[in-house]
C-alpha cells in the first residue's frame, strides 16, 4: 500500500499503539507483540492528527444554553461541534480533596518514558478560603489520573503550597509546578523570606510515575505570582508573573536537567514599546526575598496586564495576557534568536470578534490557558463566563497575526470557567478542566472525535 500524506506512522514516543488511552474513556491498549501489526495498520489508515481535529466552528457562545443543572453539567457541560464527543474523565466523585470546590486547574501527561501518555497530572488552584484537605492536612495539591485503570489519587501536597497552578513535564522525567501566590502567605520553611510564589520540582518514584518521591523548591526561577511554565529545546524555562504589570521571564540553566544553577532573565521590548524587537536582560533578585518582580522592574523589563499561561510551538512562545486593554490578547515571542520579536498574535477587534453585551455576545474575552494543538494551531481557553475555547491558525502569511481564529467549544456552566487545556497525542484528544462549577463538582473532561459520527470538514 503506498503511504500518502494522510497516513502516519506511530510516533517514536509511543511505540506500543496509537490506541492506548483511558480505561474510563472507552480506550484500550494492546499489550502483546502479536497485536502490533494490526496496530500499525490502524495507524497507517487513520487520518493525520491535524485533519482528525478539523471542525465546523460554532456560530455563537453558549449564552442561550447556560445552566446550573447538575445532571446536564455532569454529563454534557460543553457545547461542541458535530462529530465530536465529550466524557467526564475524573471528577470529585473519584477524588474529593477539599471541602467545597477542588479547583482542578492545569494538566499534563507523562510525555516521555516507557509508560508515556498513561498518567494525567493536575494541579489544584486552592487558596486559603478553601484549603483544608479532608484528611486534615493543609495546602495546595497535585493529583494524578491513571488513564489505563481510571483510578485517581493524590500525588503530592505541602502545608505551605498556595494556589498551585502551572504544571510541566520535563524531558528528564519530573514535574514542575508553580504557585500563583500574590503575597508572602504561608512560608516555605526552606525559603521563609520569599515574597510570593515559587516553582517546585516533583521527583517521581523510580518505575512508578504515579507516586512522588520528593518535592524540591527551585528558587532561582524567582518568587512571583507564577502561573504558566514552558521549556524550549535547549532546556531554557519560561515563566510569567500574573500581575497588572507582569513580565515574561527566561531561566537559562547551567545544565539542561539541573535547576539549582543558572541565570534568570526578563524580556524587554526596545524603545519602551509593547511589541517589536526585544532582548533578554539579566536579573539580579535579592538572595533573601527572591523578588523577581522587583528585579524585572529595575532592569526595565516590559510589563503586560496579567500574563497567565504560556505555550511554545516550534520557535514561537505564546503568552495569554488576560486583561490587556480590558479584553485581553495573546502575544507571540520569537525564540531561537538573540533578537526576539514580540507581536500581538490574537487580539479582539482585529483578527477575532470582541465580546460585547451591546454589539456581539460572542467573541474572545480574557484569554487564559493555552495548548499546542494538532497542525501547529494554538488553542485558547477563556477566563470568562461563558468560557469559550478558541483555535488560532498559524501565521502563514508572515504578518505576525493568526490567519484565522475560530470558536470550537463553549461552556454551559453558569459559574465555572475552563482551565488546563492540554492535548494528548495518541490517541488524539483534548483534556480540559472545569473549575468552581455551579454543581460543586469540579472535573476533567475529554473531548475527541466521535467514532460513530462522520468527520466534519
Amino acid at each position: 500500500m503506498p503511504v500518502t500524506a494522510e497516513m502516519r506512522l506511530i510516533p517514536a514516543r509511543d511505540r506500543n499503539c496509537p490506541l492506548r488511552g483511558a480505561f474510563n474513556a472507552g480506550y484500550w491498549r494492546p499489550t502483546t507483540s502479536r497485536l502490533l501489526p494490526a496496530c500499525l495498520l490502524l495507524a497507517l489508515l487513520s487520518p493525520a492528527p491535524a485533519a482528525a481535529f478539523d471542525f465546523t466552528p460554532l456560530g455563537e457562545s453558549a449564552w442561550s444554553q447556560m445552566t446550573g443543572d447538575e445532571e446536564q453539567l455532569d454529563s454534557e457541560p460543553w457545547v461542541i461541534p458535530e462529530g465530536f464527543r465529550q466524557r467526564i474523565l475524573s471528577d470529585e466523585r473519584d477524588l474529593d480533596l477539599y471541602h467545597g470546590s477542588d479547583w482542578t486547574d492545569m494538566q499534563t501527561l507523562n510525555e516521555t518514558g516507557p509508560d508515556a501518555g498513561r498518567f494525567l497530572y493536575r494541579t489544584h488552584e486552592v487558596r486559603r478560603r478553601n484549603d483544608r484537605l479532608r484528611d486534615a492536612r493543609r495546602g495546595g495539591a497535585v493529583s494524578v489520573v491513571d488513564l489505563e485503570t481510571g483510578k485517581t489519587r493524590l500525588l503530592a501536597t505541602r502545608p505551605d503550597w498556595h494556589a498551585v497552578d502551572g504544571i510541566l513535564w520535563t524531558p528528564w522525567g519530573t514535574l514542575l509546578v508553580t504557585e500563583e501566590q500574590k503575597t508572602a502567605g504561608r512560608a516555605d520553611p526552606d525559603w521563609p523570606h520569599a515574597v510570593r510564589g515559587l516553582v517546585y520540582e516533583i521527583l517521581l518514584a523510580p518505575g512508578d510515575p504515579s507516586r512522588a518521591s520528593r518535592v524540591v523548591a527551585r528558587p532561582l526561577l524567582g518568587s512571583m505570582t507564577h502561573e504558566g511554565i514552558e521549556i524550549d529545546e535547549r532546556g531554557n524555562l519560561y515563566v510569567v508573573d500574573e500581575s497588572r504589570h507582569g513580565a515574561i521571564y527566561r531561566f537559562v540553566p547551567d545544565a539542561r536537567d539541573r535547576l539549582d544553577k543558572g541565570r534568570l532573565e526578563a524580556l524587554r521590548v526596545t524603545g519602551g514599546r509593547r511589541t517589536g524587537p526585544a532582548e533578554w536582560v539579566p536579573l539580579h533578585p535579592d538572595a533573601s526575598s527572591l523578588d523577581a518582580r522587583k528585579a524585572a522592574s529595575a532592569a526595565g523589563a516590559t510589563g503586560y496586564c496579567r500574563p497567565e499561561d504560556i505555550e511554545r510551538i516550534g520557535n514561537t512562545l505564546y503568552v495569554a495576557v488576560t486583561c490587556e486593554e480590558s479584553d485581553g490578547a495573546v502575544l507571540s515571542v520569537q525564540l531561537g534568536t538573540d533578537r526576539p520579536r514580540v507581536a500581538w498574535f490574537v487580539k479582539p477587534g482585529e483578527n477575532v470578534a470582541r465580546e460585547s453585551a451591546l454589539f456581539s455576545r460572542t467573541g474572545l474575552r480574557h484569554p487564559d490557558n493555552l495548548a499546542d494543538g494538532p497542525g501547529g494551531r494554538l488553542w485558547i481557553a477563556e477566563d470568562n463566563v461563558p468560557g469559550d475555547i478558541w483555535v488560532a491558525e498559524p501565521d502563514r502569511d508572515g504578518d505576525g497575526d493568526s490567519d484565522r481564529v475560530s470558536l470550537f467549544a463553549s461552556l454551559r456552566d453558569i459559574r465555572a470557567e475552563p482551565s488546563g487545556i492540554y492535548f494528548g497525542q495518541e490517541p488524539l484528544r483534548l483534556f480540559v478542566a472545569i473549575q468552581h462549577s455551579a454543581t460543586g463538582n469540579d472535573k476533567t473532561v475529554v473531548i475527541d472525535r466521535d467514532p460513530d459520527r462522520g468527520q466534519e470538514k
